[in-house]
């Protein structure tokens, strides 16, 4: 039986050894099997996008006339949240037989082109043309399917029509509610040139362009004039090109967002939640955790970049508060564009009159009617109103959010430009909003401050406070919370250290503009109003060496949080190295 068994394990051993030996070889060849798909050329597609790698790369440029690339990092929400419409924008160019294909690049895997290309955030966009890819384009789109696929068709034909007879503008005019034509002598010019430009980069805007004598004088137009045709307020808006500077692209596209609004535009939006992380946006009164849709006027009213909002709140069921449009709108005209005040900002000249002899003041003011009982209804909160308040009227800051308050009852468009003007002028403080305090505010480890206590404790010369600014539906507060309590009750005997929070939703402060959740600042004890902002790690131990070197970290190697803490809107930095 002894013998069996050995003789058994001495014909099973070279088998069993065999088989390893079977499953390492194979193991062996799928590895080189995939090192070699990578070393390939090879272009394969998943939902219509091309992956791309550094071998394969240069084929999909010398393949592709127009060719978007996403540098993406598997790891990053924004990638994950833009990926379906990227799908869809990349089938619905390939259905179209468009010379513009979308591809997609891992840069945290194909470092090289990562290198290549400065890729520092993710998703980052560029745009390869006619092979070349020494200077790709940025893209500056939507970050949707319809809008990818709009800016890859102005750039795949022409972004502006021809048009050469008067009939053909006629109609090209009457076919929108908002075009812009642009009347050039020479289509070959730098300032046509420069048009073209434009027109590829507003997609949402129909161009047309025209160079025949004929429509200049069917226009009335003797030298080189963009054109705006509306079918509200005033029908024609003329931007001629200045002979010795030429066209410059960058006022001219600000000139079409301004001029394309209506004189008063009435809020509308369609608020629909998107997965965060989402923070403040800077230059919008709308709630954060709700962007809206491009169909509705608050993507026009916050892309046209006014620096002043000019906000009548009011209840369209009431037609006594209805009424008061009529002054509203006709404070409005004023305000238009850029605004030359006549020296001493003498009242008699009327804000807005054109005053050659005093430089251009950038006061464009954006006049809008929100609707208490209807869309605006979302947006009270900000403010910080309730439906009851209307009518009312504010004045919003877009550069920090600052919100002025006119307290008189008179609606009258005399009295809403003088208001204006003395927001504008210096001589009106914001109108800050501020919680109650609760009756146990000073009572926990964390104590709780709102905008009429702030002061007096981030500011007491004898304690080091440390603040956490949050918002109550930010999922990066929620997931630090924890930490913050553990803080707190660490230093909670510490006459010295205050552990403290505010929601910045519900409290402003005049000096201090919260621009991203959360944010943490340090205010050290002692003479002067000092704030330190806190960067680093959001951990207990981060936080309490902090606190332990007088509110600085010991040198060290920075700590990148990109996996946790991408900030919002848009992109994911890149992590160094």
């Amino acid at each position: 039986l002894v013998w069996l068994l050995v003789l058994s394990l001495a014909w099973l051993g070279p088998a069993l050894g065999g088989e390893d030996k079977d499953e390492e070889v194979i193991e062996e060849e799928e590895k080189e099997k995939k090192e070699d798909e990578v070393l390939s050329d090879e272009i394969k597609e998943e939902d219509n996008v091309l992956v791309l790698h550094e071998h394969n790369f240069a084929r999909a440029l010398s393949e592709h006339q127009l060719l978007l690339v996403e540098f993406y990092a598997p790891w990053c929400g924004h990638c994950q949240q833009l990926a379906p419409a990227y799908a869809q924008a990349a089938t619905e160019l390939r259905n179209e037989s468009s010379l513009a294909r979308l591809g997609k690049v891992d840069a945290t895997a194909q470092t090289a082109l990562a290198t290549e290309f400065g890729i520092t955030s993710y998703p980052t966009l560029k745009l390869f043309r006619d092979g070349n890819r020494t200077h790709p384009l940025a893209y500056t789109g939507r970050m949707d399917s319809q809008g990818i696929v709009r800016w890859m068709q102005r750039r795949a034909g022409p972004s502006a029509t021809l048009l050469q007879d008067t009939d053909t503008i006629a109609a090209f005019v009457n076919s929108h509610n908002l075009v812009v034509v642009g009347f050039f002598k020479d289509l070959r010019g730098e300032a046509a040139q420069a048009f073209f430009e434009v027109a590829a980069e507003m997609v949402d805007m129909t161009f047309g362009v025209a160079e025949a004598a004929e429509l200049f004088q069917a226009y009335g137009l003797s030298a080189d004039t963009v054109c705006l045709f509306k079918k509200f307020d005033e029908r024609q808006t003329n931007f001629p090109v200045d002979p010795a500077r030429g066209l410059d692209m960058a006022e001219l596209t600000r000139l079409l967002r301004i001029h394309s609004l209506q004189l008063v535009m009435e809020f509308t939006n369609e608020v629909r939640p998107i997965p965060s992380p989402v923070t403040v946006p800077r230059g919008s009164w709308l709630p954060c955790s709700h962007p809206p849709p491009p169909p509705q006027t608050s993507n026009q009213i916050f892309g046209a970049k006014i620096p002043h909002h000019m906000l009548l709140f009011l209840n369209k069921s009431s037609p006594e508060q209805l009424s008061l449009r009529d002054g509203f709108r006709a404070a409005a005209g004023g305000f238009r564009g850029e605004v030359r005040w006549p020296h001493g900002r003498d009242m008699e000249g009327g804000c807005g009159i054109p005053q050659p002899q005093c430089p251009p003041f950038p006061a464009q003011v954006l006049f809008v009617v929100v609707d208490v009982t209807g869309h605006g209804a979302d947006v009270l909160p900000f403010f910080g109103m309730t439906a009851a308040d209307a009518p009312t009227l504010r004045l919003v800051k877009m550069e920090n959010n600052r919100k002025y308050q006119m307290e008189q009852d008179n609606f009258s468009d005399s009295a809403i430009r003088t208001f204006i003007r003395a927001v504008l002028d210096g001589k009106v403080k914001p109108h800050l909003l501020s919680a109650e305090p609760p009756e146990d505010w000073d009572t926990r480890p964390v104590k709780v401050l709102v905008g009429k206590t702030f002061e007096q404790v981030a500011f007491d010369e004898t304690k080091n406070v440390f603040i956490k600014f949050y918002a109550p539906w930010c999922p990066h507060c929620q997931a630090m919370a924890a930490a913050w309590e553990e803080l707190a009750e660490r230093y909670k005997d510490r006459e010295d250290i205050v552990i403290a929070e505010m929601d910045s939703t519900a409290n402003e402060l005049e000096n201090i503009t919260i621009h991203g959740y959360p944010t943490l600042h340090y205010f050290p004890a002692g003479p002067g109003r000092k704030m330190v902002e806190y960067k680093s790690t959001r951990d207990v131990e981060t936080f309490s060496k902090f606190l332990e070197n007088g509110g600085t970290l010991p040198e060290e190697p920075p700590v990148s949080e990109v996996r946790e803490q991408a900030p919002c809107p848009g992109q994911s930095p890149a992590p160094d190295g």
